[in-house]
């Protein structure tokens, strides 16, 4: 019997976590799956594949955490998303690699050391009245700041967050409290389903931690899919998982805010079929590795 073991966090209290649907149709397909806390000490090798799904806390420990993802790359398990994409994601600077390739981001300049010079240069360069900074390494809009032009007594109080990390530099996007943030499931490189994530009241971010809303999107705009499928086909290579998280224009077209590769919530509980489809898709990449491995040995 295969066993799965899917990553995720030690306390799971005040976070909304909904892998557990997928145990079901696993466990119907022969598995056995169990959550395991990433920073658990755990044999590796007892499991056949370890899905990254909600270890939410990773980059508050970095290097504690790709030490993990090491361990399991070097067991018999397969880790999904795969090690090198998880390197490849880890930092933002992936998006400007993608900017390259012809895909439109949200505006974003990447200071080396964020000083105020570089606040008040973003201010100038995006024409804007708003910024938004947060971490060039980071997860669930944690050490994320919108701040104002005219109020300038502000900026010093969010440099300090940046002192031990790179910053990055974004124009407020108005879209973002005004309509949402689109957030695109993919699964093997097809779309399994869209939600708009909607912001909590007097918030900017649309997290469901930080107050915000969920509404599934059964009918995607052909624009909003186009510009998510450019995104995934200008990846190194493709992912099992990913979440694509776009915003709308003033121009109305779609920017990639974010491109999740590593362990992005996939809310599941929005769409029926997803954690059956998930499940199966695991079950049949895992099997088309057994026999290419075995074709590979023989």
């Amino acid at each position: 019997m295969p066993a799965c073991a899917f990553l995720s966090i030690s306390n799971t209290e005040g976070w909304f976590i909904d892998d557990d649907l997928v145990h079901p149709y696993l466990e119907e397909l022969g598995w056995t799956v169990q959550n395991i806390p990433w920073d658990q000490e755990t044999d590796w090798n007892k499991f056949d594949l370890v899905v990254i799904r909600s270890p939410w806390d990773y980059q508050n420990h970095l290097s504690e955490f790709l030490r993990v993802l090491y361990k399991i790359n070097q067991s018999k398990a397969i880790l999904l998303n795969p090690l090198e994409l998880v390197h490849w994601n880890i930092n933002k600077s992936y998006l400007f690699e993608l900017e390259s390739k012809g895909v439109e981001l949200v505006p974003t300049i990447k200071p080396t050391i964020l000083q105020l010079a570089d606040i008040r240069n973003a201010f100038e360069v995006f024409q804007t009245d708003e910024l938004i900074v947060k971490p060039q390494i980071g997860a669930n809009a944690d050490d994320t700041f919108r701040i104002k032009k005219a109020d300038e007594s502000t900026w010093t109080l969010v440099l300090p967050y940046f002192q031990n990390k790179v910053g990055m530099l974004q124009p407020f996007m108005t879209s973002v409290v005004e309509e949402g943030e689109f957030s695109m499931m993919y699964f093997k490189g097809k779309l399994s389903h869209t939600i708009l994530k909607t912001v909590g009241k007097g918030d900017f971010r649309v997290q469901e931690e930080h107050g915000g809303g969920v509404i599934p999107v059964t009918s995607p705009e052909t624009k909003l899919i186009e510009a998510a499928q450019k995104a995934l086909a200008a990846l190194p290579l493709e992912p099992f998982y990913a979440r694509v998280d776009l915003v709308r224009t003033p121009q109305n077209t779609f920017a990639l805010m974010e491109l999740e590769l590593i362990e992005p919530c996939l809310y599941f509980r929005f769409d029926p079929d997803s954690p059956r489809v998930f499940a199966e898709l695991l079950d049949e990449f895992w099997k088309n590795s057994q026999v290419i491995t075995t074709s590979t040995t023989s």
